[in-house]
């Protein structure tokens, strides 16, 4: 079993950031892994924000949020890092950390993600 922790979420005026962070646990070996963001909006499907594959640090982040956020990770830690820049009112959402297991590509479809942690509210007021 693999277990994910967010962590970070919160309430930010638009323009401002927010840091989230995912703490990965259990029978994981990371150098196989591909952690990805998602994010559910009010009303709204859950979308791919950003991947990251654990072993080279190879990365990618949704058009939507290109230039703005950052994903990253820590392999002494375990921990898989997205860092939020010039928030928007429209990335309100719950963000969920997953994790995904021997993909050729980093996958941005959430049913390729076997393990997910329970989500974290960011909220960005205008």
């Amino acid at each position: 079993q693999v277990q994910l922790v967010e962590s970070g979420g919160g309430l930010v005026q638009a323009g401002g950031s927010l840091r989230l962070s995912c703490a990965a646990s259990g029978r994981i070996s990371p150098s196989s892994y591909d952690m990805g963001w998602f994010r559910q909006g009010p009303g709204k499907e859950r979308e791919f924000v950003a991947g990251i594959r654990w072993g080279s640090g190879r990365s990618l982040t949704a058009d939507s949020v290109k230039g703005r956020f950052t994903i990253s990770r820590d392999n002494n830690k375990s921990t898989v890092t997205l860092q939020m820049n010039s928030l928007k009112p429209e990335d309100t959402a719950v963000y969920f950390c997953a994790a995904a297991h021997d993909y050729r590509t980093i996958p941005q479809y959430d049913r390729a993600y076997r393990y997910w942690g329970q989500g974290t509210q960011v909220t960005v007021s205008s």
